[in-house]
């Protein structure tokens, strides 16, 4: 439950917290006051935010998220790198007009990122994507990543099942052939190389996430993370 009053206190928060319990006989116990906080879009309905994606800065500078790539445990080591850093940058705002005005310097963060991407030379570790297979993998119909990371080990005689985690990166390879871009942790030598282009769209779907309340679409993000 988010409540909001003009220049409350903690001491009043928690006052309503002791009325609250003795009212309804319900434990509820006072997290913090906010300096600012984003509630995002539904995934259903992107007009509609949504209580279980948000992100907001306490005021003692403790930076609170939920739903966002950060907390997903798939998300790859470079995108969770960018998303933190961009919530560095806002977390200094102490309100929603300076938060405004700190996205243009967030997105310094992201085109850094983009250059960074497009280099070439991010160590593969920070690139690992990890998803868990629903079904075996010749059950997959559509080619999706972990899918295809799976018939590479089965090509090689590994074992594996439905239920069981994969992690992979996106290679360079081919884009015209799956097969050669989803490579598994174990068949990654000193010569792999990595798909600028596709860690890039991650990033920038993650940026999307941050600030599509504020009507950043991915078109938009992409072309101000292309801009110099």
């Amino acid at each position: 439950m988010w409540l909001k009053k003009p220049n409350a206190s903690d001491e009043e928060y928690r006052q309503l917290c002791m009325a609250i319990e003795r009212e309804l006989g319900l434990p509820i116990s006072f997290e913090g006051r906010y300096r600012w906080i984003v509630f995002l879009n539904s995934r259903i309905d992107p007009r509609v935010p949504v209580l279980n994606r948000y992100y907001g800065i306490f005021h003692d500078g403790t930076l609170k998220v939920r739903g966002i790539d950060l907390r997903r445990h798939d998300t790859p080591e470079i995108v969770r790198k960018c998303q933190a850093d961009m919530l560095a940058v806002l977390s200094r705002a102490n309100s929603s007009q300076e938060f405004r005005a700190l996205i243009p310097r967030a997105l310094d963060v992201l085109r850094h990122y983009v250059s960074l991407l497009s280099s070439g030379n991010v160590p593969l570790e920070d690139l690992v994507i990890e998803k868990r297979l629903s079904k075996m993998p010749q059950e997959y119909r559509n080619q999706v990543p972990q899918a295809v990371a799976a018939r590479h080990l089965v090509r090689e005689g590994g074992s594996i099942h439905a239920g069981q985690n994969l992690s992979f990166i996106i290679s360079d390879g081919d884009s015209r052939i799956a097969d050669n871009r989803a490579l598994p942790l174990e068949l990654i030598d000193k010569s792999t190389t990595y798909d600028p282009e596709a860690y890039v769209k991650l990033i920038v779907s993650s940026a999307t996430n941050l600030f599509l309340p504020f009507d950043f679409t991915i078109q938009k993000l992409r072309a101000a993370a292309a801009s110099s």
